[in-house]
């Protein structure tokens, strides 16, 4: 099993959180959303089917922390696509939803990046 990076936040009033699968799914909500959990309890994200990530075929390629200053990069093989804050408004949901499709080439993500300005 993969273990993430932990995402820093800067604010858990104001954050958003961007969760992606390697199967360019993404899912982009709010951070205040995020309930405080008891140690060792944890959050659901995004939505995977139990199917899917039990037989590998689907799972979560990072999770980040951003402001409305914030730059998500998200690489699939030698191609990577830029989003600013506002580009994301389409992949906004709830938490623990499926996320939507990432643009056509985007459909095997193999890493997600964050850049503050």
């Amino acid at each position: 099993a993969q273990v993430l990076t932990p995402a820093p936040v800067s604010s858990l009033e104001t954050d958003w959180v961007a969760a992606v699968t390697n199967v360019g799914r993404m899912l982009v909500f709010p951070i205040s959303e995020l309930p405080m959990m008891a140690k060792g309890k944890g959050n659901k994200m995004i939505g995977i089917p139990s199917d899917k990530f039990k037989s590998g075929e689907e799972y979560v390629v990072g999770i980040v922390s951003l402001s409305e200053n914030g730059n998500l990069t998200v690489y699939s093989g030698k191609r990577h696509v830029n989003f600013n804050f506002y580009d994301m408004e389409h992949y906004e949901g709830e938490r623990g939803r499926r996320g939507n499709k990432l643009p056509r080439g985007f459909q095997k993500v193999d890493a997600v990046t964050l850049a503050e300005e």
